[in-house]
């Protein structure tokens, strides 16, 4: 008999914020402001959305436990970049920005074990 664990995704989910929330408090004291948290659109989401002076920050939070499987920021693939722009797009749409005259970048808080890293316009 297989066993399923129905929490898993409950946990994943928890774990998943609890690294947000780190990376979160890191940012602040950085001096970034928070705008939003787990923005989700059809086309992606958004784990932080900040603001460092006059530029908009949409950053993606990566966790990995060890780096028996690769570094957490080596993971983001170009299929995930580009679901992160889109919903920065739309983002940026419902505060009525103008994506062409608003000063905007993407970063990655990358969470290894215990070895964090601010990767600033990371792509």
């Amino acid at each position: 008999m297989v066993k399923i664990n129905l929490n898993r995704k409950v946990n994943n989910n928890q774990i998943g914020k609890h690294y947000e929330n780190i990376a979160c408090q890191y940012l602040i004291k950085q001096g970034l402001t928070l705008l939003a948290k787990n923005c989700q659109y059809r086309l992606g989401e958004l784990d932080l959305v900040m603001r460092d002076n006059a530029c908009y920050v949409f950053v993606e939070v990566r966790y990995r436990k060890n780096a028996d499987f690769g570094y957490a920021a080596t993971t983001i693939t170009q299929s995930k970049q580009n679901k992160i722009k889109q919903a920065a797009q739309c983002w940026m749409l419902t505060q009525n920005l103008n994506i062409e005259k608003t000063e905007f970048r993407f970063d990655v808080f990358a969470i290894t074990g215990k070895t964090q890293q601010w990767i600033i316009n990371a792509f």
